[in-house]
């Protein structure tokens, strides 16, 4: 049995996990919100496996200058933060 992914808090990251990471913009780290797509893991140089999130930024961040794009990004799991689900039952 596979073991459950989990932020620092806890909570269960699952596809459909709403979350923050920290992002770069210019020379300054914001906020950004995203829909995690994807749960996959990724081998290093050594041969140990890390979890990976491929998320889908909101284009709801910190700061003041707008993101740019929101095209998929690929995020270390210990770098994201549950914050909520996404409800399709609306």
């Amino acid at each position: 049995m596979a073991r459950k992914l989990t932020d620092f808090t806890g909570a269960d990251i699952t596809e459909g996990s709403i979350g923050v990471y920290p992002s770069r913009q210019g020379n300054t780290v914001r906020n950004s919100e995203a829909v995690v797509k994807q749960i996959r893991s990724v081998r290093d140089t050594k041969g140990r496996s890390h979890p990976e999130l491929l998320v889908q930024p909101t284009g709801r961040d910190s700061g003041h200058i707008q993101r740019k794009t929101l095209t998929v990004v690929s995020v270390a799991a210990e770098h994201f933060a549950v914050t909520g689900h996404v409800d399709d039952t609306c």
